[in-house]
């Protein structure tokens, strides 16, 4: 088991596991955070209740989660990793039969005081269960058809229920950061090869197959594939979240407009303004010096996080580092390319700006599993 890695007196207690937090990792989440509140007070009309407020409320608390996570040495996560992986397993089967619907789609399980989307969850305990079992697999063995087989049904079988809600910006973050996790541990580029060929089958179906019984997608999809193909064809209709991305990315230009100054987001232009396009405000008010700046300070924390991961000899927290960095990673990409209208829109917010509880709270849990992997590495 991974504990016996260490001595006790290798395992830093009390103050020391405090001293050996990656603090420059904390500082970049706390600075981009901070940036998403002076956001989200900019498009409340100089308003903290609206948004900015609340956000404040779950950062604070999902801060002192990360605290506690990381606190916990790396082999705890790593035996609980498959009951986790389990529980939000279970969300997700609850999700399907009493889940709240919102927007057309049922993603949630309404606590009262809080609503929880079980597919933010499933996420990291989806890289947790992979990095535990690739941590225990004999190397040689990660390639054998039969031990390929087990992390891909656990990559497909809650991706499946996932679609079914229907959310197709997370089910695909679940493909992606799976088989990030299953690259890093070394399975053959030839499955890899097979899974591209078989995804371009796919694509090629989604199109053969519309307005057929047997269609792969809802209408409602398929509206988007078309907006994102042509936005001009439905300016007022489809097209309108893209158009107006658009026009609020380029009016910003080279420094911005200005702190609340933004005229789209001020005069209720763009769409989803406070979550999944938020980056078009923030472009707008600062021009491509503020986008830039962000950009930098993503790419910061991805290299603080692949830095940690290349310095464990532990392989169950190295392909814990790098399934979370992918998730954070593909967070960005995903959001960022919709907003500049070279993806389809599937709402996906943008990490630690978007206004919403699980994601930010699920996000910074996984960001306490990078600690806790750092703070308990064999030194």
């Amino acid at each position: 088991m991974t504990y016996l890695l260490y001595s006790q007196k290798e395992i830093p207690t009390g103050l020391r596991k405090v001293l050996y937090l990656s603090w420059p990792l904390i500082i970049l989440i706390a600075s981009v955070a901070s940036i998403g509140f002076l956001m989200l007070y900019s498009i409340a009309g100089g308003t903290l209740d609206t948004w900015a407020w609340p956000q404040m409320q779950r950062f604070g608390v999902g801060m002192v989660l990360l605290f506690i996570v990381a606190m916990v040495p790396i082999w705890f996560w790593r035996s609980m990793s498959v009951a986790a992986y389990v529980f939000a397993f279970f969300l997700l089967l609850v999700v399907q039969f009493f889940g709240t619907v919102g927007m057309g789609a049922q993603r949630w399980i309404d606590l009262g005081f809080f609503r929880l989307q079980p597919s933010e969850m499933m996420k990291f305990t989806l890289v947790m269960v992979l990095a535990a079992y690739y941590g225990r697999l004999d190397p040689r063995l990660v390639s054998r058809p039969l031990y390929v087989l087990v992390p891909v049904l656990l990559i497909v079988t809650p991706t499946v229920l996932v679609l079914m809600q229907p959310n197709l910006g997370t089910s695909l973050m679940l493909i992606l950061a799976g088989a990030t996790v299953m690259f890093a541990a070394g399975v053959s580029l030839w499955y890899f090869g097979a899974v591209f060929a078989l995804g371009v089958s796919a694509i090629v179906g989604v199109f053969t197959l519309r307005g057929t019984p047997w269609q792969f997608l809802h209408d409602y999809q398929y509206k988007r594939i078309d907006t994102f193909l042509d936005p001009t064809a439905d300016p007022l209709g489809a097209g309108y979240n893209i158009i107006q991305a658009n026009i609020a990315l380029g009016s910003g230009g080279w420094s911005g407009k200005g702190f609340m100054q933004g005229t789209q987001s001020r005069l209720n232009f763009l769409p989803e303004k406070h979550t999944d396009f938020i980056f078009t405000t923030l472009a707008e008010e600062f021009g491509f010096v503020g986008g830039f700046s962000i950009l930098c300070l993503y790419a910061a924390i991805l290299g603080f996080c692949l830095f940690a991961a290349l310095r464990n000899r532990d392989r169950f927290s190295a392909l814990l580092i790098i399934g979370v960095a992918a998730n954070f990673f593909f967070y960005i990409a995903v959001n960022l390319s919709m907003v500049m209208g070279m993806v389809p829109v599937v709402g996906v917010p943008l990490p630690l700006l978007s206004y919403g509880g699980s994601a930010m709270m699920v996000l910074l849990v996984g960001f306490g599993l990078v600690q806790s992997a750092h703070v308990h590495r064999p030194r």
